[in-house]
């Protein structure tokens, strides 16, 4: 199967990565200058203040949509309500503590998709069906389907109901170190990509890449030309 060029260019998505004022700022501005109108955002290392003072910038940056939103569990309702209301956010992602903390998010539950962790152990209480679906980490995948952990085999399980699989986060990949890479140093760290099956690949892929908007940009590029000339795994 091919993935079609015009469908990438759509689907992956520069985002908005780091930790620090710094990082936020100096991101958003390339967007600006670069006149970004769509973006992935990740809030999970951005503590309330900062979150507070991202939002603010938002709405007087360029940026029209955010689809894809990597959360913290401290957020608030209203919060995700703000994002969707003013960037139509549709996929808001989750690792699995989230559900001990869900009933917060009551309402919104179809709109959370879970990236799984890295530990070869799932909590009791994780249950994909109660939300939206996957939020499937190509490189964590990588690395569960390397060491055959019990994160690849419950994603395996339900690989044919499509609707679990709508988004991903993309970052780098090391055969080495069997883990994933977020301030990618040169683009033979994304090849991993064509081994992976098909159905994994959902409608919104967020860049998860410390990486400056420029350099995203042309991983982007690459990313494009590596999976429309190579045939991935079905």
């Amino acid at each position: 199967m091919f993935i079609k060029k015009i469908l990438l260019k759509k689907r992956l998505l520069p985002s908005i990565t780091g930790k620090t004022d710094d990082d936020w700022k100096t991101k958003l501005s390339e967007i600006n200058k670069r006149k970004i109108k769509k973006i992935a955002l990740f809030l999970e290392q951005f503590n309330k203040k900062q979150r507070k003072q991202i939002y603010q910038a938002l709405l007087q940056s360029k940026i029209k949509k955010i689809p894809l939103v990597h959360l913290k569990n401290d957020m608030t309702s209203r919060e995700l309500e703000f994002l969707i209301k003013n960037f139509k956010s549709k996929y808001l992602t989750i690792h699995e503590s989230t559900f001990s903390i869900l009933k917060k998010w009551k309402g919104l539950y179809k709109k959370l998709y879970l990236e799984l962790n890295k530990d070869n152990y799932i909590p009791k209480n994780v249950d994909v069906t109660k939300i939206g679906g996957f939020c499937v980490d190509l490189s964590h995948f990588k690395s569960a389907e390397e060491s055959f952990t019990k994160e690849f085999l419950y994603i395996i399980k339900r690989r044919k109901t499509r609707k679990y699989f709508k988004c991903n986060h993309l970052n780098g990949y090391s055969y080495k170190k069997n883990t994933d890479i977020h301030t990618l140093k040169n683009k033979n760290q994304l090849n991993y990509l064509t081994t992976l099956p098909d159905f994994i690949f959902g409608k919104t892929i967020g860049l998860e890449m410390e990486n400056s908007i420029k350099e995203q940009l042309r991983y982007k590029d690459y990313i494009i030309k590596l999976l429309t000339k190579s045939k991935i795994k079905k």
